[in-house]
């Protein structure tokens, strides 16, 4: 049986300690990167596991192309078996509100084969806002049995954009803040801009607001990746810094009843580390 890509908070509290229910708190920041679990350790949801997105959605740094390579198998499985996450399991992930980090693991369990997987409208920031409750203990789950079988054809690699960024069949999306895509500031990585031909669809774009995160309705949503381009393409892909926030706009795209896109895996941090490789600043047309 099927579930829905995004479940409300008051669908979330009718459902709370449900059988077969597992909720993942993938609480993360890029330059503050315990800040999630330390606000995990202070209020969660109850019965929330935490996902850390260095230590359980990705692979080392070296171990694969940019800053987050894709997780081993083995690596991703061992971690939803701590969390008590099986074949049957519906995961319900989220983060501090928009998306940008639970739309990393609702991406990696639909690449390892599990598809009973939703977002929670609006996060911790909704939950917390209705005064819902919270709790401070760390649940313990019994171990289950994970199989991580990786699909083929969801991500594609730096050869893949070198030959798609000219392809009129395709519509590639930089999902960062449009002052790193113009290559205004770059905090992080050691250069500034993007992939030529790459349009902007910075990912909170996809929510109503900072403080109100629930994701725009299905037609506003469609509406303007069509403005970008989604409906004339035969694929879309999404970047980002490192392959883990560009999977919300691959969720919005999704939601907005587009076909599933494709994620660059290195994102920004794979293609800039080669010098020869043609970057662009400012704005596309």
């Amino acid at each position: 049986m099927s579930v829905p890509q995004l479940v409300s908070t008051d669908w979330l509290a009718r459902n709370l300690g449900g059988a077969g229910i597992r909720i993942a708190d993938v609480r993360w920041a890029l330059l503050e990167k315990a800040r999630g679990r330390n606000e995990y350790l202070q209020g969660h949801i109850p019965g929330a596991v935490f996902m850390d997105v260095d230590g359980d959605l990705a692979s080392p740094r070296g171990q694969g192309p940019g800053r987050h390579p894709l997780p081993r198998p083995e690596k991703f499985a061992a971690s939803m078996s701590r969390a008590g996450i099986g074949a049957g399991t519906h995961v319900v992930a989220h983060d501090f509100g928009d998306g940008s980090t639970a739309a990393r693991l609702w991406w990696l369990l639909r690449y390892f084969g599990h598809e009973r997987v939703s977002l929670l409208d609006g996060g911790f920031r909704r939950w917390s806002a209705e005064g819902r409750p919270v709790e401070v203990a760390v649940p313990a789950y019994s171990p289950t049995e994970f199989v991580a079988q990786a699909r083929e054809g969801m991500f594609v690699d730096a050869d893949a954009i070198e030959r798609l960024r000219t392809d009129p069949g395709t519509l590639i999306l930089d999902s960062r803040m449009t002052e790193r895509y113009e290559g205004k500031v770059e905090p992080i990585d050691p250069v500034a801009g993007h992939i030529p031909g790459a349009r902007n669809r910075p990912y909170p774009a996809n929510v109503r607001s900072a403080q109100d995160p629930c994701f725009l309705e299905r037609a506003r949503l469609r509406e303007e990746f069509i403005r970008l381009g989604a409906g004339k393409v035969e694929r879309v892909v999404a970047y980002c810094g490192s392959g883990v926030n560009a999977c919300q706009n691959l969720f919005a795209l999704q939601l907005a009843g587009f076909d599933p896109g494709l994620l660059y895996e290195g994102s920004w941090s794979d293609w800039c580390s080669v010098p020869t490789r043609a970057m662009s600043t400012g704005s596309e047309p």
